[in-house]
């Protein structure tokens, strides 16, 4: 994998072209599955919709990883670091993302999930020293202002109903400190078998909670739309996206990596519409406008100066 002091000084004029393909898959596919997920999660409980998750895109990866030659085995030195991050990148996210988006509308429980970049970019300054320049400032300030104006109107849910806006919040935070752990370590292991790993890993706990707290599911009982959404989570979200991201988190400096992925929330916004009937109006516009211009004051703008 790259030497890790080397990228976390990347500018942006010299990041990999592969690397912004990567984001613009993930922006999409992540922003589809939060309505999709929706659509699972009204057939099928939390804890269960997360183990299944989480297992097979977990054996999934593995198997990718080593049909594609690499290694499965887990070096020594790696395991203790593979199971910190899986607790905040896979238990912490995936459980609060799930129980946070039974609560609150798909839309806005992606609005929520996505101020991960500011709880990333808080912890990578003292756990990586990463040096934040104001192009990043800006971005982080005209991103979350978007973010900001989406939710605003919303606020008045912390008061009456918080328990699904706060969990989304946790969630948000477990990434963010995620992100940036999988950043800290030099890892000996591919990033197809260290997601592979975080996955199964958290399967194991979360898997006894389901059977702990909840009945076995009824999976042919799903309704075709379930079905249909529930593939779609586990090939791109939980397959693709998992890899995809970790992939960018290792090619890019975590804040970077962090704001490349701000735009998912306008996408989860505006599939939910489509696909759940979830309204649209001037606050979404203007947040699409805001997000767009911050991942282009971040990414874009220094490589047409460059």
């Amino acid at each position: 994998m790259p030497d890790k002091p080397a990228s976390r000084h990347l500018s942006p004029v010299g990041l990999p072209i592969a690397g912004f393909a990567l984001l613009a898959a993930v922006t999409v596919f992540w922003g589809v599955n939060w309505p999709t997920m929706k659509i699972v999660l009204g057939d099928l409980s939390p804890w269960w919709f997360r183990t299944i998750c989480l297992a097979t895109g977990g054996a999934a990866l593995l198997a990718i990883s080593g049909l594609s030659g690499n290694r499965v085995r887990v070096p020594a030195g790696d395991l203790r670091p593979l199971m910190l991050c899986s607790l905040f990148n896979m238990v912490g996210w995936h459980l609060f993302s799930a129980y946070g988006l039974t609560l609150v509308p798909a839309g806005r429980a992606s609005i929520i999930a996505f101020t991960m970049p500011v709880w990333a970019a808080l912890f990578a300054i003292p756990v990586l020293k990463e040096r934040v320049s104001v192009a990043v400032f800006a971005g982080l300030a005209l991103g979350m202002t978007g973010l900001g104006i989406l939710i605003g109107h919303d606020m008045t849910v912390l008061g009456s109903a918080p328990v699904g806006s706060l969990i989304m919040l946790g969630a948000a935070v477990s990434w963010g400190m995620g992100t940036v752990l999988f950043k800290l370590f030099d890892w000996q292991t591919p990033v197809a078998t260290a997601v592979g790993w975080q996955l199964l890993f958290a399967s194991i706990p979360v898997g006894i909670g389901a059977l702990l707290l909840e009945p076995l599911p009824d999976l042919a009982g799903l309704s075709r739309p379930a079905v249909f959404a529930f593939a779609y989570v586990l090939v791109f979200p939980m397959v693709f996206c998992q890899w995809a991201y970790f992939k960018i988190v290792d090619m890019f400096p975590a804040v970077y990596a962090a704001i490349g992925v701000l735009a998912v929330p306008v996408v989860g916004v505006y599939s939910s519409l489509l696909l759940l009937g979830e309204p649209v109006g001037w606050r979404e516009i203007a947040a699409l406008v805001l997000v767009c211009s911050s991942i282009f004051t971040v990414l874009i703008l220094p490589k047409l100066r460059g």
